[in-house]
């Protein structure tokens, strides 16, 4: 069983930090991808969005293709030079960053540089919370949300209460808890390709659990996860909407 990270040392405030936006934000969600960066511009950083960046190498390191693996991940590693925090919006990219590139590059030439880039990761409402500390006015109309946490989040990242003290800090924001928090959507990157009728069942149980909220807006830090109930909220017709929360945040601070 995957274990959570332990705490990381909270670095003193930056003035500076680089952004990795993920391959499911560039291609699906480039908004959540715009939203994230403008949030942390907000609080007076400058944020560098490295070109030429791809993906972690989980698809491939989660489906047992270590080498393949290991050649995309290898490719970011030259993207983050100074001794910078990297804030991923993803709970999910930023565990196989934080926790398995150690292990996927263990024994390799480069091994020290890509634990080098591992310890400077930090997802973005971990980052916000604990770094930055941050303070938020909700501009927004009253509106009820729940939150959905991505299983990488939490048991990797650690990352559980954060995004939830974000929302709670919006007035006119009322968070509702799901009652099975901790259960998975059924994304789970390829599991959902290879066992499409368990991951049907798991969303099933995940859109029913979102439904009895009454929310309006059910709110996560991993695209994957919002791709896959987002499709069956449109394919069972709810009206509830999945969205990024560096998005809704954006939303909710310029009304």
């Amino acid at each position: 069983m995957t274990t959570a990270t332990a705490p990381q040392p909270t670095p003193p405030r930056p003035s500076k930090v680089y952004f990795f936006g993920t391959c499911l934000v560039d291609l699906f969600y480039p908004e959540a991808g715009m939203a994230g960066m403008e949030l942390l511009k907000a609080q007076g950083l400058t944020v560098v969005f490295p070109q030429g960046q791809s993906c972690c190498g989980q698809p491939a390191y989660n489906s047992g293709y270590r080498d393949e693996a290991l050649k995309v991940a290898r490719a970011q590693l030259d993207l983050f030079p100074e001794d910078l925090p990297i804030v991923v919006p993803s709970g999910s990219c930023a565990g196989m960053m934080r926790k398995h590139w150690p292990h996927l590059f263990h024994g390799e030439p480069d091994e020290a540089k890509a634990v080098n880039v591992s310890s400077r990761v930090w997802e973005l409402t971990q980052f916000l919370v604990q770094v930055l500390d941050v303070r938020l006015e909700d501009k927004g109309e009253p509106m009820r949300v729940t939150w959905h946490a991505s299983c990488h989040a939490q048991r990797e990242m650690g990352v559980v209460e954060e995004p939830k003290a974000l929302l709670r800090q919006l007035a006119n924001v009322e968070l509702v808890e799901l009652k099975r928090e901790k259960e998975c959507c059924g994304f789970g990157g390829t599991f959902a390709v290879r066992h499409p009728e368990i991951s049907a069942a798991m969303v099933g149980d995940k859109v029913a659990d979102i439904e009895q909220t009454g929310a309006r807006r059910v709110v996560s830090g991993d695209c994957g996860c919002l791709l896959n109930i987002n499709g069956a909220l449109e394919g069972g017709r709810k009206p509830v909407q999945g969205q990024h929360i560096a998005q809704f945040l954006k939303e909710r601070l310029h009304g």
